[in-house]
């Protein structure tokens, strides 16, 4: 399974003091470690003439399996001046991803855009959709996971995707799902995105794609929505001030034609830090739902099966009923 990507760049690959490095999810690999630096360049460093970065055509060389300080290494180089690896588990055959990295160097480098490789928000997209797109191709072609085959062959195996704009609880909905824990300050607002996969007792395999909610990474949610069997949508209930941008991402992800019929579940985070209203919690909760569905409004969606749950990961409130409604949902 992929774990890891990141590019170098500079103007003389081989030159480290003009190297920049970039990595996604996390920084594996710093330009303080030398060595692994020139190990990995090493076996890129052609004597050619470096050709300009800002070509109209990439020239891409063959990617290169290496193995270097227990880390799984598929190193690709772009006009002698950029370097894009990948890092897989230990057990994978890094061949086996060959053409999917080949085809998405060229697609994203040779599709007629104009890329500045000096904008670091520009280079996290590039990575941030190389990272997602051969995560899938892992997940769904190659396999390498006894109890995802077990599901698979039981065809009990579902995508959800989980998606919200940032700060809402997302990634501490996956850790509670899947450890029963929460920590305040375990989670920030990250770039990492992550896949979780959750049993659902007699059900099946859940896998839950879990996707950063800044605004640089939204336009990578259609990529990760693809062949998704539930959605869920995350709010912020607390936070009313971004309601209206909350509202705005929901219906432009959701008047895409290609997630037709897909069922979605809309999680109304945070409830916790809901005032109490002196006609009591219930009366609150019911005024409040029909007061989010009027604003979002969420009685428009009619082209697929759809329901909303408050919940509060923090005092666990109703992430019991988080997994069963999924399963409703996708239940034929």
């Amino acid at each position: 399974m992929l774990h890891n990507i990141f590019l170098f760049k500079g103007k003389k690959i081989r030159d480290l003091e003009d190297l920049n490095i970039y990595s996604y999810p996390n920084e594996v690999i710093s330009i303080n470690n030398k060595i692994l630096v020139n190990k990995i360049i090493k076996e890129h460093d052609k004597e050619e003439e470096i050709q300009s970065i800002n070509s109209n055509h990439y020239v891409i060389d063959e990617p290169i399996a290496q193995y270097i300080n227990d880390l799984n290494l598929y190193t690709i180089c772009i006009n002698r001046t950029i370097i894009i690896g990948l890092i897989f588990e230990n057990e994978d055959n890094p061949y086996d991803y060959m053409q999917i990295f080949k085809e998405l160097v060229n697609e994203v480098l040779n599709n007629g855009n104009v890329y500045s490789f000096d904008d670091e928000m520009e280079v996290d997209n590039i990575l941030i959709s190389m990272f997602i797109d051969i995560r899938r191709f892992g997940d769904e072609v190659i396999e390498n996971y006894s109890e995802i085959d077990y599901y698979y062959e039981r065809e009990t195996f579902f995508k959800a995707f989980l998606f919200g704009i940032d700060e809402v609880g997302k990634s501490s909905l996956v850790r509670r799902l899947k450890t029963g824990e929460f920590n305040e300050n375990y989670f920030t607002p990250t770039r990492k995105f992550n896949i979780e996969y959750l049993p659902m007792e007699e059900e099946g395999l859940l896998a839950v794609w879990d996707m950063p909610g800044q605004k640089g990474f939204r336009s990578k949610w259609l990529i990760g929505l693809q062949e998704s069997n539930v959605i869920i949508y995350m709010i912020d209930v607390a936070n009313q001030r971004r309601f209206e941008e909350s509202k705005n991402e929901f219906w432009n992800v959701l008047n895409n034609d290609q997630l037709n019929e897909i069922p979605l579940l809309i999680l109304g985070n945070k409830i916790d830090l809901i005032k109490s209203s002196k006609n009591g919690y219930e009366t609150q909760f019911q005024n409040l739902r029909r007061e989010l569905i009027e604003f979002y409004d969420f009685e428009k969606i009619t082209n697929r099966n759809w329901n909303f749950l408050f919940t509060s990961v923090k005092t666990n409130y109703n992430i019991d009923n988080v997994i069963p409604s999924i399963y409703d949902l996708i239940s034929p």
